[in-house]
């Protein structure tokens, strides 16, 4: 068995052997491979660069939340109801039908919501960097019933 598959290996890298070096098309044909590993190498090349910008760029935005953690920065109102909102935003909850106001530090949030979204927004919203405390002025549903802001489907921002 091992002298057969050796005579088809043999048979097989000498067939690969005159084919490479044909003496009408073996240049072109070896040019060929060389372009292909030539780019093959460039694709490499590439890929690893892309990985190390996005191991370097991880790293930077990890640690950035780290000295975020320790850093109590002051930060105004308004940049804070930004937040707040650009991450309801990205939640299941109808944050169009939702008022978002913010008092040094203490978020106030007024209207409309469903009962199954409540506790994973409020538990969002306070992780929010900047956010000292919630003033909830909700106004909590079981059903979206007749109330016109929980009318269709909320879906976050990015599933459009």
């Amino acid at each position: 068995m091992n002298k057969g598959v050796a005579l088809i290996g043999g048979v097989g890298l000498g067939a690969a052997l005159m084919y490479m070096f044909d003496p009408d098309r073996g240049k072109r044909r070896r040019a060929l491979v060389q372009d292909k590993v030539t780019a093959a190498g460039h694709k490499a090349e590439d890929l690893a660069g892309k990985m190390t910008r996005d191991v370097r760029n991880r790293i930077y935005g990890t640690a950035a939340e780290i000295k975020s953690l320790f850093s109590h920065e002051e930060v105004s109102d308004d940049v804070l109801v930004a937040r707040v909102r650009s991450k309801l935003g990205r939640l299941r909850v109808h944050d169009g039908a939702l008022n978002v106001t913010a008092n040094n530090g203490i978020i106030t949030l007024r209207g409309p919501v469903l009962t199954d979204v409540l506790p994973g927004m409020l538990r969002s919203v306070r992780f929010v960097r900047g956010v000292r405390g919630i003033d909830n002025r909700l106004e909590v549903h079981a059903e979206p019933g007749s109330i016109s802001g929980l009318q269709g489907t909320a879906q976050p921002a990015s599933a459009s």
